[in-house]
């Protein structure tokens, strides 16, 4: 409690704040910026949530829209070195998180990651299932009663994150989940968590089973021609919903990288150590035991059959 009262008097004398969401943020790293944001408020704190890539699903849009949450890209804004930035949901020196200009003076994640150095404030807790809980302990810690629309996008980012208390929870997503359920607007929840892809959508499913491979519970799908990180996500949630199916492996070409996409219900594997294996040298990934994603930034260096060998290899020890 100390640490994080310290970082809120660090940030009452500072004149621009801003809360820096990964590059294409989901709707838990927007919940825990919105949240964070809330927080900072009723300390009289004024931060902008920001991001440097794009918001790519329309569910998301959607919870902003409703909500009333203002997440811009960072372009929006003329940063500079003498603004601090508040990463949520991410970590410095991830492939998906972006350098600013401004100071990074806090770090609240809830992946696996190394603790980054000369950071004032880190709150790194890998054993919980989503960052909006954490987020909410915030509230509880500092005793300050959550709001609908805060409590709302807390419910959405946990509900998303651990796709319904089935996937990386801990007790602390578990107790949190009643006390946000009884302060958010539970319809808005159900709506965006029920519709959370379009008809669009269904061209990558089409492509998805039609190239799909599966060996041994093992699956693996290339998308030659793009698919966007958060519909690679939710494609390889649809893969573990196969009864014959408990490891996936999704990649894509997307502009000038390659995306991965792992989901994981195997007991003897670990999502996150199986990717960092599969692209040492080549590239670069992280996240749980259950989920984790990555990428290749050389191209050249991609070669579809040799990273399924890889994988095949790497899974089947």
């Amino acid at each position: 409690m100390s640490d994080l009262i310290e970082l809120i008097g660090l940030l009452s004398d500072e004149d621009n704040i801003y809360i820096q969401c990964h590059n294409f943020p989901d709707h838990d790293a927007i919940a825990s910026a919105f949240g964070l944001q809330v927080i900072l408020k009723q300390f009289n704190i004024d931060a902008h949530i920001i991001y440097k890539g794009e918001i790519q699903r329309e569910s998301l849009k959607k919870m902003i829209e409703i909500l009333g949450i203002e997440a811009n890209n960072y372009l929006k804004y003329n940063i500079t070195q003498n603004d601090k930035v508040i990463i949520v949901d991410g970590c410095m020196g991830n492939s998906n998180v972006g350098e600013l200009e401004g100071e990074e003076i806090a770090v609240i994640d809830h992946h696996l990651v190394n603790e980054p150095e000369n950071v004032k404030y880190v709150d790194i807790r890998p054993d919980y299932g989503a960052c909006s809980t954490i987020i909410y302990t915030y509230f509880k810690t500092l005793n300050i009663d959550i709001p609908q629309r805060a409590a709302t996008a807390l419910m959405i980012g946990l509900s998303m994150d651990t796709a319904l208390l089935t996937r990386h929870v801990s007790q602390f997503d578990v107790e949190s989940y009643p006390h946000l359920y009884v302060n958010a607007n539970v319809s808005v929840v159900n709506s965006i968590l029920r519709n959370y892809i379009q008809t669009k959508d269904l061209k990558f499913y089409k492509f998805l089973l039609d190239n799909i491979i599966i060996k041994d519970r093992f699956a693996f799908c290339y998308f030659n021609d793009g698919c966007n990180q958060n519909l690679l996500g939710i494609l390889g949630d649809f893969l573990l919903s196969l009864e014959e199916i408990e490891f996936s492996v999704l990649c894509a070409k997307n502009k000038d990288v390659i995306n991965f996409s792992i989901r994981n219900e195997s007991r003897r594997l670990n999502a996150s150590t199986v990717l960092q294996t599969v692209l040492e040298g080549i590239g670069f990934g992280g996240g749980h035991n259950d989920m984790a994603g990555g990428v290749i930034k050389d191209i050249s260096r991609f070669d579809k059959d040799k990273i399924y060998e890889r994988f095949i290899c790497v899974t089947s020890v």
